[in-house]
């Protein structure tokens, strides 16, 4: 005897309900974050390419300082504020836009201790702080303000001569950047590449600092209104442009 078939049936309902479950189903599989990235990261190359110029620092920056002992602290105070405005008043007659600016730096009275830890006076420092771009401008001042010692000099790029070389190196290292891509895009046989994440940064490394503070403090004994004897150091300013591209099959 031949056994009954027994056969499930759906309503048409309830049919197209489990169509669309499976359906749904398998697009979660694929959309899913492990196959999302998976699909992301396929043919992404990650690089860096950099240009550089080596060039001699502009910005001159010499900070003079006024020191000055006494028993009352409103008396070294009111001492410290005569010789500042004094020098300020003298620096400012040859201020000028960024050739010469002026300003005043670190002001400070404190205790002075003996040894058995008590006060015994007061002793207060006053900076005023000359920078720019006119070096001879700057080091005749400084040395015009005998009343004032050289605590620290230093260079740096002017904002003017930074920008004006960072605009060039911008342009060089994009344009290796794409190359770059190009080339790697070819050396693996495929057709061209799409731009992913990329960045753009420039720094200023390795600037060869010149103190001649020594030098200047001699100078300054001998003849009081001499220039400040300096030199410029030489460093390299750099543009990087890092990122990923999509290389295209």
């Amino acid at each position: 005897m031949q056994k009954p078939m027994y056969v499930l049936s759906m309503p048409g309902v309830l049919c197209q309900r489990w169509i669309l479950v499976c359906a749904t189903l398998a697009m979660l599989v694929f959309a899913s974050p492990g196959h999302a990235e998976a699909e992301a990261s396929r043919n992404v190359v990650r690089f860096a390419t950099t240009a550089t110029q080596e060039l001699t620092q502009d910005l001159l920056t010499i900070t003079l300082q006024a020191n000055k002992d006494g028993v009352v602290a409103a008396d070294v105070q009111a001492g410290l504020k005569q010789l500042l405005e004094s020098a300020l008043a003298d620096a400012r007659k040859s201020a000028q836009a960024n050739a010469m600016e002026v300003r005043t730096g670190y002001f400070s009275v404190q205790p002075r201790y003996n040894s058995a830890g008590r006060v015994n006076g007061w002793q207060g420092s006053a900076q005023l702080i000359l920078e720019g771009t006119d070096i001879a401008r700057i080091t005749q001042t400084s040395g015009r303000l005998n009343q004032l010692n050289v605590v620290s000099v230093s260079y740096g790029l002017s904002r003017g001569l930074r920008e004006q070389y960072e605009s060039a190196l911008t342009t060089q290292a994009i344009h290796r950047f794409k190359t770059r891509a190009s080339q790697i895009a070819a050396d693996f046989g495929l057709k061209g590449y799409d731009l992913g994440d990329v960045s753009v940064s420039s720094t200023e490394p390795g600037f060869e600092p010149r103190p001649y503070l020594m030098k200047a403090m001699s100078v300054r004994a001998g003849a009081a209104d001499a220039p400040l004897p300096v030199e410029p150091g030489k460093g390299v300013l750099s543009v990087t442009v890092s990122g990923q591209v999509v290389l295209k099959p």
